[in-house]
């Protein structure tokens, strides 16, 4: 008897368990499909944007910006997780590829500094000994790139940061999400093209039209002065970067999240299902036994 109430207890607690993950896979998916349209379909726009630095990027006038060359100096790394589990290898393939980074590059935590959005990067550096500088928590879906201009201008402002590498999922589909550690700063043409190429699909409706290479000439006619355009332009660019990679993130953590709630849904289900038939098995069995006594005891009274 009391081996029947404690499987009927576990199935009932895995029943419980299912109809939780089961109603935030539902949460999930409605949020995934907004978030994969958002970064899908500004993909086009950073794409776009990106590609006039890559144009630029052959003029004498740009190559000698502070922004495209090495100096040395801090390195600031801007993790982009989420604030909650319960998503598969989402943080776990964001964190684990900052720390191969750091360790390749040979990085010292003062020498580092941590731009974090997002609670479990921020809490899993901190705990580490890093300085996290700036961490962002319960950033919205619907985030503006408005809002991430704080990060860029703080970037420009810190004249002992003079490297700067974002670190993210990158959106691929709903079952295949990539962690991607690119430097954005100091900014260089290869980088660029990657993350051009990386931000365009190869095919489907935002797969771009023209597929020839990027002319870059050797000078533009810049006016008012390129220093001047220059100083706007670069900021606005780099921003739209991080942007770019916030909205990657989203889609991929929803699509993650999704995932791993269903698989525990059906994990919670064949649990239910395999611990019932136990429980059938072992009520049978006492039935029959007590059958068997019951019988015995009429055949001794006889």
């Amino acid at each position: 008897m009391a081996n029947l109430k404690l499987i009927k207890s576990k199935i009932l607690s895995y029943k419980k368990t299912g109809t939780v993950t089961h109603a935030m896979e539902a949460v999930s998916a409605v949020k995934m499909r907004k978030g994969q349209e958002r970064a899908l379909s500004g993909r086009s726009y950073a794409a776009a944007a990106l590609s006039v630095l890559e144009r630029l990027s052959g003029t004498a006038d740009l190559s000698r910006h502070p922004m495209m060359q090495e100096r040395s100096g801090k390195t600031a790394l801007i993790v982009i997780t989420s604030d909650k589990g319960l998503a598969g290898g989402f943080n776990s393939g964001v964190i684990r590829s900052t720390e191969n980074l750091i360790q390749t590059k040979g990085l010292t935590k003062q020498d580092t500094v941590i731009f974090a959005f997002g609670r479990k990067g921020g809490e899993h550096f901190k705990l580490r000994g890093y300085a996290v500088e700036v961490e962002r928590i319960n950033v919205s879906d619907d985030i503006s790139e408005s809002e991430v201009a704080q990060i860029t201008q703080l970037l420009m402002e810190r004249s002992d940061i003079t490297q700067a590498i974002i670190s993210y999922q990158n959106f691929i589909s709903t079952f295949e999400q990539e962690p991607i550690t690119r430097q954005i700063v100091p900014i260089k043409p290869e980088v660029i093209r990657e993350i051009v190429a990386g931000i365009r699909p190869a095919r489907g409706r935002y797969a771009p039209q023209n597929q020839n290479d990027v002319v870059r000439p050797a000078s533009y006619t810049v006016e008012p002065d390129a220093e001047t355009v220059l100083s706007v332009l670069l900021p606005k660019l780099l921003n739209i970067a991080i942007f770019h990679a916030l909205l990657e993130s989203k889609a991929s953590e929803h699509s993650a999240r999704m995932v791993a709630m269903k698989s525990a849904t059906d994990k919670a289900k064949d649990m239910a299902k395999s611990l019932t038939r136990t429980f059938n098995k072992v009520r049978q069995a006492a039935i029959t036994r007590e059958v068997s006594e019951i019988t015995s005891g009429m055949e001794a009274m006889r």
